[in-house]
């Protein structure tokens, strides 16, 4: 197991910003247990990955208290409940029959991924042991450090608004390049998700809501508009910041930065007479 932690915080412990951020999908850190137990060479994990989503949120960051995890996805998936457990790879998972399963877990992406790219990813199942363990030591700890801080901001500004980051491959030619997800209504107040379409539109970046994307269990966890914590759940094409083999940040992540950081102001100012009137 590598000894860095299982995530990286930037910003305060008192959150200066009522938005907060979360790119659960951006590790890189692949654990030796990780890649011992692989069937596929480990490059065939890269699609898994929001690749370098950490970086493009780093780069708009300003104030904002930010949280990235750094292991991978595929090691946990932190947007994932943890009991979307996988029996064809998991001894400790309850067994589920297939129509009671998430769409998710029944196309090989639960908790601990099982597919990547069309093909199996492991030699073997892990023991119950072996999963609790990750849930324990990476999961647990990335989620309580979570609400601790949307709590703190709430508490400070009277709303806490989680932007959860991530990235997605080039959908069909002419299709959005930016899915805004709030669940469908259920995880945010309207108006964040019109500031956030207003500023798209304004970088002519076409956008979406829900399609394909609605959000996870990050939005689902940590939400709670009627306490005035909300949650939107962000998607870039990976094109617009990444270069031609979709492994390096490219020529694009200053201006896709840029509209990052212009959404994060928006939330903000959407914020901000609640927060104006909690000081």
């Amino acid at each position: 197991m590598s000894a860095r932690p299982p995530f990286d915080r930037h910003g305060p412990e008192r959150p200066a910003s009522p938005v907060v951020l979360s790119v659960p999908h951006a590790g890189r850190d692949y654990p030796l247990a990780l890649r011992a137990a692989l069937r596929v060479p480990a490059i065939d994990l890269m699609p898994l990955e929001d690749r370098h989503a950490d970086t493009l949120a780093l780069a708009a960051r300003g104030i904002e208290t930010m949280f990235s995890a750094s292991r991978p996805r595929a090691w946990i998936d932190l947007n994932r409940a943890e009991h979307e457990r996988d029996p064809r790879i998991d001894e400790g998972a309850e067994p589920v029959p297939d129509a009671a399963q998430s769409l998710k877990l029944r196309s090989g992406l639960g908790l601990i991924p099982r597919r990547a790219g069309g093909a199996d990813l492991w030699r073997r199942r892990f023991a119950a042991e072996e999963v609790r363990a990750r849930i324990e030591q990476d999961h647990r700890p990335y989620h309580a450090a979570l609400a601790n801080a949307l709590a703190a901001a709430r508490a400070r500004f009277g709303v806490a608004v989680l932007i959860d980051v991530h990235s997605m491959p080039p959908l069909a030619s002419g299709a959005a390049r930016l899915v805004i997800g709030d669940r469908f209504g259920r995880s945010s107040a309207a108006r964040f998700v019109a500031r956030i379409e207003a500023v798209a539109h304004a970088a002519r970046v076409r956008s979406a809501i829900n399609t394909p994307y609605a959000g996870g269990h990050v939005l689902e966890r940590h939400a709670n508009p009627a306490r005035n914590i909300h949650a939107i759940q962000l998607e870039f094409d990976r094109s617009l910041y990444l270069d031609r083999r979709r492994d390096q940040p490219g020529p694009g992540l200053e201006a896709t930065a840029a509209l990052l950081r212009a959404i994060l102001d928006a939330v903000a100012d959407e914020a901000l007479p609640l927060a104006n009137a909690a000081q």
